[in-house]
């Protein structure tokens, strides 16, 4: 059912629709006084602006005229003078004028001109620039001391230019003085609008307030006459009937408000019908759940327990493998070690065959030094023979002694010979040899290089395998918490099954509480045959047979046979552990209805 009504156009309650009538018929006749006033007001400042605009305007061609006037009266001066102080006392006055009468052109054409204005301050524009190109020419005639033509060009052009410029000016004048009349004409005509726009606002005010009287009355009576209405309506238990929308007033909230209430009690009576329904179903697909979830249960707990078993192998396998890593990173640093010391001895013997080098070259440079002196000894025997062969007798025996002398020196050359080969093979057997020595010492780096290298690999496998070992720890502890979580979803399972039996319970004496109200959907027929055909309640499904005390025993192993998870690098301590003890999300399940909240603790609990 539904009431239809004419809208009304007030939004307020009626003790301040009643003011606001007052207060209306005040703010026009305020607003009446007002608005003539400031429409007054702003005529007689629109008056006065525009009046002293205009005085401004023509007060400043006065000025302009004078200006002018006192100009061309310097100019005439110049032209007949022929003293040359009478140039020098004008021209600063007359080019002063000149730069006054500009600034006068710039400030009126700044001003709010009419297009009459503009048309004629533009030609004495034009004028003006006439007069100033004749006053050049008039100047530039007395410089070059052409007199007589200057006097000339005064009669000829510039006296005539000033008076058509004077002319002008006059006109611009006279054109300011008929604006001044017709402005006052136009505001005296503006009043009289005014006093005739006060009179029908007046007019405006009465017609309103006799129409605002009249909507104010019916805008009480009808809102009465709904609420009313409904109120039997509700009394009879039917839900099913509608408010039209109505104001902000008092009755427009009661009727607002009635609305509102029967909105809220159809959707509850629904939501609770609906809620009946969902409920029952969900009970029985809770009892079938139960036992699905009871088989996982079952199967999560022997997969827990392959999984610790495995875990713990692993972890022991990981340990010794850590430990091989260690013992091969030691290793591995006493063989670096040893090479280390192994390229020193090496640096070493480079170094001392070096110097053996050396100074098998100062050797051979010391048996050339020999060979040298037997050579010159030998000579020194040749002559001594030659002279003793000379004497005769008397040399003879001298002859015997050069000759000996000869004799060692030539055996000596020839052992200095065989010494210097045999020390140059030495020197090349020693330059050899260092080659060899400098090589094996660029080898022995390398190898240096190598172990250190293999040595940070090995340091590195035996930093990575701790750190699995500490996570392989941590596993085992989610393992733990898994094995307790599976024990509280053993207990679920029972709490799920008191949960259904007092679910169904619940919709029973729910449909009987909503059984009187009628919502108009005839919905009503149906819940009762839901209802009838799952009041009986399903069988319970026996639970697999297998006890849960396997998971329950994995959780209370000792914990010595599992690591203790290690703090992570950083000194950060293993997260897992705090994770765990979150509980696990629940598979989702069909949405159902609310219903109401019972006093039984296993439901809460579910």
């Amino acid at each position: 059912m539904s009431f239809d009504g004419k809208s009304v156009a007030f939004h307020q309650s009626v003790t301040g629709r009643l003011w606001l009538a007052l207060v209306a018929v005040i703010a026009a006749l305020v607003l009446m006084l007002g608005t003539s006033a400031a429409r007054t007001s702003s005529l007689q400042q629109e008056a006065k602006a525009l009046t002293t605009a205009l005085e401004v305007k023509r007060s400043t061609i006065a000025d302009w005229v004078r200006l002018i006037s006192n100009n061309v009266l310097r100019v005439q001066a110049m032209a007949v003078a022929t003293d040359p102080a009478v140039d020098k006392l004008f021209k600063a006055d007359s080019a002063a004028a000149v730069e006054e009468i500009g600034t006068l052109q710039k400030s009126i054409e700044a001003m709010d001109l009419t297009p009459a204005d503009r048309k004629l301050f533009g030609r004495i524009g034009e004028e003006r620039k006439a007069v100033l190109e004749s006053l050049n020419k008039v100047r530039e005639l007395k410089n070059a001391g052409n007199a007589e033509a200057a006097v000339e060009e005064v009669t000829n052009r510039f006296n005539p230019a000033v008076a058509v410029y004077l002319k002008s000016m006059s006109e611009f004048m006279a054109l300011q003085k008929t604006q001044t009349d017709e402005l006052n004409a136009d505001i005296e005509q503006r009043r009289g609008k005014t006093i005739a726009m006060a009179g029908l606002m007046l007019l405006v005010i009465v017609v309103g307030l006799v129409l605002g009287t009249r909507l104010l009355v019916r805008s009480i009576k009808q809102p009465l006459d709904e609420a009313s209405k409904l109120a039997r309506q509700i009394a009879d238990g039917d839900l099913s009937v509608q408010v039209t929308q109505r104001g902000g007033d008092e009755f427009g909230a009661l009727l607002e408000s009635l609305n509102v209430m029967v909105t809220q009690l159809r959707r509850v009576v629904g939501d609770v019908r609906t809620g009946v329904e969902s409920v029952s179903t969900a009970s029985t697909e809770i009892a079938q759940g139960n036992h699905d979830l009871s088989a996982r249960t079952e199967q999560t707990a022997s997969s827990l327990e392959e999984t610790a078993s495995a875990m713990e192998e692993l972890t022991a396998t990981v340990s010794h493998s850590a430990d091989t890593a260690t013992q091969a990173n030691q290793l591995a640093a006493s063989a670096a070690e040893a090479a280390a010391r192994g390229g020193q001895v090496v640096e070493q013997v480079v170094s001392n065959m070096q110097q053996i080098s050396e100074s098998s070259h100062r050797i051979s440079d010391i048996i050339g030094t020999i060979d040298g002196i037997a050579f010159q000894t030998n000579i020194l025997a040749l002559n001594a023979a030659v002279e003793a062969a000379r004497a005769g007798e008397q040399g003879r025996g001298f002859a015997v002694v050069a000759g000996e002398v000869r004799s060692l020196a030539q055996r000596s050359a020839e052992a200095a010979k065989e010494i210097k080969s045999l020390i140059q093979a030495s020197v090349e057997r020693v330059e050899s040899g260092s080659r060899l020595v400098g090589d094996t010492g660029t080898a022995m780096n390398e190898i240096v290089t190598s172990v250190r290298r293999v040595t940070d690999m090995i340091g590195e496998i035996a930093s990575s395998a701790a750190e699995q070992r500490d996570g392989i720890a941590q596993v085992n502890i989610a393992v733990t918490e898994l094995d307790r979580m599976t024990q509280q979803n053993a207990a679920l399972v029972e709490e799920s099954a008191a949960a259904a039996q007092s679910m169904r319970d619940q919709a029973n004496r729910l449909a009987e509480v909503v059984s009187v109200f009628r919502t108009g959907s005839g919905s009503s027929a149906r819940l009762a045959a839901s209802l009838a055909n799952k009041a009986a309640p399903a069988p319970a499904r026996p639970v697999a047979g297998k006890p849960l005390t396997a998971p329950r025993a994995a959780a209370t192993r000792p914990a010595a046979t599992k690591p203790a998870a290690p703090q992570a690098r950083g000194g950060k301590p293993p997260a897992p552990k705090a994770q765990a003890h979150k509980p696990m999300a629940p598979a989702p399940a069909k949405p159902v209805g609310t219903a109401p909240a019972t006093d039984e603790g296993d439901w809460e609990t579910f």
